[in-house]
């Protein structure tokens, strides 16, 4: 049997790990993992499938605060949900900021527009870092965030790391950035600017994550 490639962002199946670079699963494996090869997925063990899952939007009008991310984890497109991350400390910070009522996970991102929350990411496709996207597609990104703002029209936009901020409002990579509410507006929303909740985020404690996620409004 010949591997199954899901269609790429354009909707587009394809048979090249460049076209496809996503999560192979090895069945009886019973783990995802990204495969680092460079030769056609037909030429790869019949009984991997190559599978990309592009993560939904959670959005229901009105909105409060449009969470926004940089792009999926290998782990988020593997299983689907959003800041999925064993490290990551997104849902925690969430519930003990006070912005949702009762402590979920990130199975249960569907769940955000019950308490007035949207979530969304800049660029859709994933990888193991930012260190991989390309500057077109912060480009094309923005373009488009910029459009669902439009429609959505949140209250406030949460930019979910210091590098998102800079990303869409050009500054330097030494310019110092504060967690919270900023000076600029995306679209008519008001910005706020959250670090990046991973486990490998060293630049901010907890209890300066804290208060930047309880800085977002009720």
């Amino acid at each position: 049997m010949r591997p199954t490639c899901v269609p790429a962002e354009d909707g587009r199946a394809s048979n090249s790990w460049d076209r496809c670079n996503g999560i192979a699963r090895v069945p009886g494996a019973g783990a995802w993992r990204a495969l680092r090869v460079q030769r056609p997925l037909a030429s790869w063990h019949p009984d991997i499938v190559v599978t990309r899952n592009r993560l939904s939007d959670h959005v229901r009008p009105p909105l409060r605060v449009l969470l926004v991310g940089i792009n999926p984890s290998l782990r988020s497109a593997a299983i689907g949900h959003h800041f999925a991350g064993p490290s990551n400390r997104f849902w925690k910070l969430l519930y003990e900021s006070g912005l949702i009522p009762e402590p979920i996970g990130t199975e249960d991102d569907g769940r955000l527009p019950e308490w007035g929350l949207g979530i969304t990411n800049l660029i859709a496709r994933p990888t193991r870092g930012i260190g991989a996207l390309r500057r077109r597609e912060f480009a094309e990104g923005e373009r488009v965030l910029r459009r669902k703002i439009r429609r959505w029209r949140p209250a406030a936009v949460a930019l979910v790391g210091i590098t998102l901020y800079r990303a869409i409002f050009e500054r330097p990579a030494e310019a110092v950035v504060t967690p919270g509410l900023q000076a600029e507006r995306l679209e008519g929303a008001a910005v706020y600017v959250l670090p990046n909740p991973s486990g490998r985020n060293a630049n901010f404690s907890y209890a300066e994550m804290l208060a930047a996620f309880g800085s977002l409004p009720r």
